[in-house]
């Protein structure tokens, strides 16, 4: 049981002016991603030309897409019109629970791409062969089984915290770190449980990433000609870009210090 029935977000400490102007470029920046995903869905699943592994696994990083925007997003303005808001701890958790099951749904898939890329450009002539309809749906179904399944006891054990004093979260939404700032109880099995997921779910995949693009860079040096180099480095040039994106932003996030920092701007 916990004293606290709610959490108060603080979101962005601005003026009423810098706010509306917040709120206008996250409005524009939520439509169009929900435009730009929800027509990438469309197009991969109308579109006979493009049934190829590369753009399933693109269609599934969409909804991955689109269950963070929905997540996090549509709550975050919620916060910038009202210069806060509270969110109960039932609320809080379901947050919490979709926000990291559908990260860790994108590092898999992301690492899944990485092989399918490595298969095309290693293994060309057994491509069709390996990387099947059956296949993709299985390996898709896996990492969005594994990703929401393996949050469950992490948010259990988050649940079963005491948080007795203030319920006041200097963030945008319920993460992992202010929550545990928080409580009052001992907070070392979470952590600890916060780092065998990220060494699952976010080192073992960028391993997989790394070791397949040094096969797959190794496969395009021994091409004869540029024209075919150039070709093949191309296949690989989208999900190169949506790695180093996802990742650069997540270090940014989580890496660089932020002890003293707050979101409050003057």
């Amino acid at each position: 049981m916990t004293a606290v029935s709610e959490f108060y977000l603080l979101g962005f400490q601005v003026s009423r002016d810098v706010r509306i102007l917040l709120f206008c470029l996250l409005l524009v920046v939520y439509c169009g991603t929900m435009c730009g995903n929800l027509l990438i869905i469309t197009l991969v699943s109308t579109s006979k030309i493009l049934h190829t592994p590369m753009y399933f696994f693109i269609s599934q990083l969409s909804i991955t897409d689109i269950l963070l925007t929905i997540n996090i997003v549509s709550n975050l303005l919620h916060i910038l019109v009202n210069n806060g808001a509270t969110i109960t701890f039932i609320g809080c958790m379901t947050q919490l629970y979709f926000f990291c099951s559908s990260e860790l749904v994108e590092c898999l898939l992301l690492a899944v791409m990485s092989y399918d890329r490595y298969v095309a450009i290693c293994n060309p002539l057994r491509y069709s062969s390996i990387m099947t309809s059956r296949h993709c749906v299985i390996l898709a179904a896996m990492c969005w089984v594994s990703g929401f399944s393996s949050v469950l006891d992490f948010i259990r054990a988050i649940t079963k915290l005491n948080f007795c004093g203030p319920n006041i979260i200097d963030h945008v939404f319920c993460d992992t770190l202010p929550l545990l700032e928080l409580s009052c109880s001992d907070t070392f099995l979470v952590h600890l449980e916060t780092y065998l997921l990220i060494i699952v779910f976010a080192f073992i995949p960028t391993i997989i990433i790394v070791v397949s693009y040094t096969y797959i860079v190794s496969a395009i040096l021994r091409i004869p000609s540029s024209t075919g180099r150039q070709k093949a480095f191309s296949t690989c040039s989208s999900h190169l870009i949506v790695v180093s994106i996802f990742y650069w932003s997540m270090f940014a996030v989580y890496a660089v210090p932020t002890k003293g920092r707050t979101l409050s701007m003057s």
